[in-house]
């Protein structure tokens, strides 16, 4: 099954979206690598499966052995750290049917995962915000330690998140989560 999820790369002040594109089928064969991934990741982003194993693993779900393909595009463009990590995540549990496919296409999602599937903060949460705010993205999906950052920009749903478990029952519809604003940031922390 193929899905998509939305990422973004900082560059600077700015930012750009990166499309996560996750395909999964196929049998995979004993020895052989049953992950590939391309788009110019560098090697924290290419590292990042071992990450989103365990944290899989360590909510209690788990992937089953079929040849998963991620690609990041556009692929002219470098991708850098492990803050791809939760949308990769939530693309592979989506390709798996494990998170609803049909809630993804409204969020840009970035989050550094713990073997435990917690979230540690992520860099450059604001051009991220301003970037989805631009392109009438629905809502950001981020660390908590990163909301009250992202909330800065008006008229952009933010949701701040501690764990992949807490990502995946909110776009599962399992979880209500209440959008970080600027009125309710005090309350929120």
């Amino acid at each position: 099954m193929l899905v998509k999820t939305y990422a973004s790369a900082v560059q600077g002040i700015s930012a750009q979206t990166i499309t996560i594109e996750v395909n999964s089928g196929g049998t995979a064969v004993p020895g052989k690598s049953h992950y590939y991934l391309v788009g110019l990741p560098d090697k924290a982003v290419q590292e990042g499966y071992q990450r989103i194993e365990a944290a899989i693993r360590n909510i209690g779900l788990r992937l089953p052995k079929v040849k998963l393909v991620v690609n990041m595009a556009p692929a002219d463009i470098r991708k850098e750290g492990s803050s791809y990590d939760l949308p990769i995540a939530i693309g592979l549990l989506a390709s798996t049917d494990l998170v609803v496919a049909d809630a993804l296409s409204g969020y840009i999602m970035m989050g550094e995962l713990s073997l435990d599937g917690s979230l540690r903060p992520i860099k450059g949460a604001l051009p991220m915000a301003i970037q989805a705010r631009k392109e009438g993205v629905k809502g950001l999906i981020v660390p908590r330690q990163n909301a009250r950052e992202a909330a800065i920009v008006n008229d952009l749903e933010v949701y701040g998140v501690d764990s992949l478990r807490q990502a995946v029952d909110f776009l599962n519809g399992d979880l209500s989560l209440r959008p970080v604003t600027i009125d309710t940031r005090e309350e929120f922390f």
